[in-house]
Parts: structure tokens; sequence; C-alpha cells
């Protein structure tokens, strides 16, 4: 039997940047909880981002936000992994040496941002409904750190093979879509997150869902019996999931999730 429901946001639910998911969803999302089964969106967006895109039903899932850095539920922090700050600063150092780069940093409650691209800012704040605030400098920034998002227009894998070189014994770093590498505390992966939280629900992996799309959803989908890719997946996703969904733009997590309620 399912117990738990877990699914990426960007290029799953949603196109990358999008904020709007199928209504739909959320009625599916409290039938199956009305049914015992518990729902958690796993994302390497930030918590305020994820509460806006589940705002109807906030308070009746759980969060693992940052890739996996930050688990919570009715707003409470339930786990938190911080990066250290030394490494962070250095990061924000090399990625300022590349014109072709933005570097934000992510904290428990807010990004951080100091570039001068208003127009990247506003997408970051109307997009993907980022808390964001505005600093001089990202190195005099005093808080917990969680996340690094290092964001190239297209083609950023390519484009930080020496950033993940120089960093790759003291950071998790993970290609999030075309546009966007995060970089978190080593150990530090959605996997882990859902590992957490199915040894704090009692849940095995056999009774586990999940969906992806990119690579850092491939530790979430190896902790789920039930591992579906969608169709849009890139091709490693597909090869480490079980099943197979319809794409994100013809709502492949909603058609299996409403099977679901069916079966019940």
């Amino acid at each position: 039997m399912i117990k738990l429901i877990v699914s990426d946001i960007d290029g799953t639910l949603l196109e990358d940047g999008g904020n709007a998911v199928n209504p739909e969803l959320f009625d599916v999302i409290l039938q199956l909880r009305k049914q015992g089964i518990q729902f958690a969106a796993a994302s390497g967006r930030q918590w305020a981002s994820i509460e806006q895109v589940f705002k109807p039903i906030d308070e009746k899932i759980f969060y693992l936000s940052d890739n996996g850095a930050y688990i919570g539920c009715h707003g409470r922090n339930l786990f938190l992994n911080t990066v250290d700050r030394q490494v962070v600063m250095d990061m924000v150092e090399d990625v300022r040496k590349r014109t072709d780069l933005e570097v934000m940093v992510s904290g428990p409650d807010v990004v951080y941002m100091e570039t001068k691209n208003q127009s990247f800012v506003d997408w970051m704040v109307e997009g993907y409904k980022f808390r964001v605030k505005m600093v001089e400098d990202l190195t005099k920034v005093e808080d917990q750190f969680i996340k690094v998002s290092v964001y190239k227009k297209e083609a950023v894998e390519a484009g930080t093979v020496e950033l993940r070189e120089k960093y790759k014994d003291k950071l998790k770093m993970t290609i999030s879509g075309d546009m966007w590498m995060d970089c978190m505390a080593k150990g530090v992966n959605k996997g882990e997150a859902v590992k957490v939280l199915q040894e704090s629900l009692e849940i095995l992996p056999e009774e586990t869902m999940a969906f992806g799309d990119q690579l850092n959803d491939i530790e979430m989908l190896k902790r789920a019996y039930y591992s579906f890719a969608i169709g849009n997946a890139r091709p490693e996703v597909k090869k480490t999931a079980r099943f197979q969904a319809d794409t994100n733009v013809n709502d492949g997590v909603l058609k299996i999730l409403k099977l679901l309620v069916e079966e019940q």
C-alpha cells in the first residue's frame, strides 16, 4: 500500500520557473490524504516558493526544499543542513569572475542576491516567487546558508565543469535543469531528505511513490519503489525510474495520482 508520494516541481509538475499547477492537483492530494497517503513537494526551490505553489493546501503537505537541505511541515522546521560559510564565500568569489553566471545564496527564510541584472531578479520574484533580499555584497551576509545556486542562461552543466571539479570534495553539486546548478552540504540531496521523512513517518521505500525529471531527482527516485520519470525527463532519469508518466505539460503526475485515488 502506498503511504507517501513525493514529487519534484519544475519540469515535473510545472514548466521551469512556472508557478501555477493544475488546480485539480490540490483536490486529488486532499483525497489521498483522507485515504492516509501523505504528499511531499521536493524541490530545489526555497520554502517560500514551494509554499506559493501549494498555497491552497500548504499546511497539508511536507516541504523538502533546497534539494533536501530544509525539511518541514505546517510551518515547522523538521531538519536543516547548513553549508560551511567559508566554502560559500569562496564559491561566490569564483562565480563573480564569470560574466556568464549569476549566483544566489539561500538562507532558511530568504534568498540573497547581489546582481545588477534587474530582469533576473524580477524573474526570481515573479516567476519562482522567491523571497529575495538584495544586498551589496554576499560575502557580508550574516545568516545560516543552506544552498548556493549558480545560474547560466543555457547549458549550465557544460559551463560549470571547472567549478564542479574545484568544489567536488566540499559540496554536493547537482544540475537542476538546463539553467541551474545547486550546491549544498556534502550528503544533502532529495533522496536523503526522503529517507529522513520516511523514517520519521515510519514509511518504507516499498510504500513510497516519487516523480522527477532531472539529475537532482535521481537519489529521490531510488528511495521509492514506485518511481516515475516524467515523459520529458532526462534519459538518465528514465533509466533510473521503474515507471514512466506523461509529460509535465500533459499533467503526467496528476494522471497517475487520479488513478491511485480510484484504486483506493
